[in-house]
């Protein structure tokens, strides 16, 4: 998409309510892993889901990584699994994030005005414990280390085959749901 600036990485949720902290925790390794070594044009965030400001922190954007905490029927916890909703189309295909509102809704809209970044992955991380506190569960947290060096690997992949962040365009993708 002409114009698209940028690569986002959004951790969504609330580090006060155990395991709904997995994406702000993923951020937060991110962020310690690229203290030294972050590639130009990349961000990194956390929101607590409000679709307004999530579409804020992705609206323009070559590649917007979002890690949410998600509750999925048959999944264990731990479990990770992927959505591009550029390329899947449809509602994520997990049963609910753990907030009221959130990234699903604020894909859904952002769709509907056509401001989806030019391309958007969703990893979502199956969580059983949400419950008031800090600190995430063992399966949680292991999943922490997984997803973000899986995001940190994607990123550099994407910037590697489509070139700077600031003009970076969407390639093929597959739908898929990983482990």
């Amino acid at each position: 998409m002409p114009g698209s600036r940028g690569v986002a990485i959004i951790g969504v949720g609330n580090a006060f309510r155990r395991d709904d902290g997995v994406g702000p925790a993923v951020v937060t390794r991110l962020a310690q892993h690229h203290r030294a070594h972050r590639p130009e044009g990349v961000t990194l965030s956390s929101s607590d889901g409000d679709p307004a400001r999530l579409m804020a922190l992705w609206e323009g954007r070559a590649l917007a990584v979002v890690v949410d905490a998600v509750r999925v029927a048959d999944g264990r916890p731990g479990r990770i699994r992927r959505w591009e909703p550029r390329t899947c189309p449809g509602p994520l295909p997990v049963t609910a994030s753990t907030h009221g509102l959130g990234v699903r809704e604020a894909v859904e809209l952002s769709a509907a005005l056509d401001v989806l970044p030019a391309r958007m992955v969703v990893w979502g991380v199956n969580v059983d414990d949400t419950g008031p506190g800090p600190g995430l569960s063992p399966p949680a947290a292991a999943a922490v280390v997984s997803v973000a060096n899986t995001v940190d690997a994607y990123v550099r992949r994407f910037l590697d085959v489509h070139g700077s962040p600031r003009t970076a365009q969407p390639g093929p993708s597959a739908c898929r749901l990983d482990r």
